[in-house]
């Protein structure tokens, strides 16, 4: 099964609209007869390649699956069908499918006299699928709001000067957790004053691989000459201030997990709104004492209406070249 979770995260996977699935046929030795996975919309299903692949040897062998195979027919066929019709014996998969429209499939096996055991590495199939699983159970995109900011909450001082309160090493972590989004979205306030180029880069400022969508909210308009609109990555622009519009545009898109880096203004709207889903903060040893805070108004007054999200990961991003190390806090907001 680790080796299905393995091929489900191949990098070349979208990460959306799809769940990313990975399957292994093994033969009552436990040699591997042939590999498969998902490689988006349209393409064959990760169990359908791996015995696209085993062709006649697929008979009496063991499909290791990280989904529960499906039984609907949509662009392609049902899984579990061809896995009945290949012969298979046994069919051992991570996490049972929770989409109403393709669920099934394990009875579907069940009735055709297949052995069935289901569960194996749950956990991880589940954490390499949050974001569809959340647009499964919500029609949705997993939000998270990412900032940076001191000690004391100021993500910019009272210039407004904002380069850099974190460390080389915590602006390097935020491109890895970029990476694993699939849309960037800021409001235009933030392209009107900073110009951002929204992608994901290496040590050397270069684009590095698959580049989310870069997503700009707002009703103002964007000179054509921002970086955001280079063709470095895909760019979208989203003519609303309703957060709940934007995302469900960016759902029927195939948008699956929207990485929220926008300024304090559109980080409050988002939480009024009650669709942020999780908070990835970096702070930095530094005290301003003035400037912007890291999130404009809420309408909260009193403590007791404070918003109090989990803490689910707290970690030292240790400081390179002399700089100070930051933390970096993970935290999860209740729906």
């Amino acid at each position: 099964m680790r080796r299905a979770l393995a091929l489900a995260a191949d990098p070349a996977v979208p990460l959306g609209p799809n769940p990313r699935v990975g399957s292994v046929l093994l033969d009552d030795d436990g040699r591997v007869v042939a590999e498969g996975f998902h490689r988006g919309a349209g393409t064959r299903h990760a169990e359908a390649d791996a015995l696209h692949r085993a062709g006649e040897a697929a008979r009496g062998t063991t499909a290791i699956v990280t989904l529960e195979p499906c039984n609907h027919t949509g662009r392609t066929g049902p899984c579990a069908e061809a896995l009945i019709r290949a012969g298979v014996r046994r069919v051992v998969y991570a996490q049972s499918d929770p989409n109403p429209v393709a669920s099934g499939g394990a009875q579907t096996l069940r009735d055709a006299g297949i052995e069935v055991e289901h569960g194996l590495l749950e956990a991880e199939s589940r954490a390499l699928n949050r974001a569809w699983l959340h647009g499964v159970a919500t029609g949705r995109p997993l939000v998270t709001w990412k900032f940076a900011g001191s000690l004391d909450g100021r993500s910019a001082a009272a210039d407004g000067s904002s380069q850099w309160i974190t460390s080389a090493a915590a602006r390097r972590d935020t491109h890895r957790l970029r990476a694993e989004a699939d849309v960037m979205l800021v409001g235009t306030g933030t392209v009107l004053a900073d110009d951002p180029r929204l992608t994901v880069r290496g040590d050397d400022g270069e684009p590095l691989g698959r580049q989310p969508l870069r997503a700009i909210m707002g009703q103002r308009a964007v000179a054509t000459s921002a970086r955001v609109l280079d063709d470095a990555a895909e760019t979208l622009l989203l003519r609303t201030r309703d957060p709940r519009e934007a995302l469900a545009e960016l759902f029927e898109r195939g948008r699956r997990h929207v990485f929220l880096e926008g300024g304090p203004t559109l980080a409050a709207a988002f939480l009024r709104a009650g669709v942020v889903d999780e908070l990835v903060a970096y702070v930095a040893p530094v005290l301003l004492g003035a400037g912007r805070n890291a999130v404009a108004d809420l309408g909260i007054t009193g403590i007791d209406a404070a918003l109090r999200p989990t803490v689910t990961d707290a970690r030292l991003i240790e400081g390179t070249d002399g700089e100070p190390a930051n933390v970096r806090f993970t935290l999860e907001l209740s729906a």
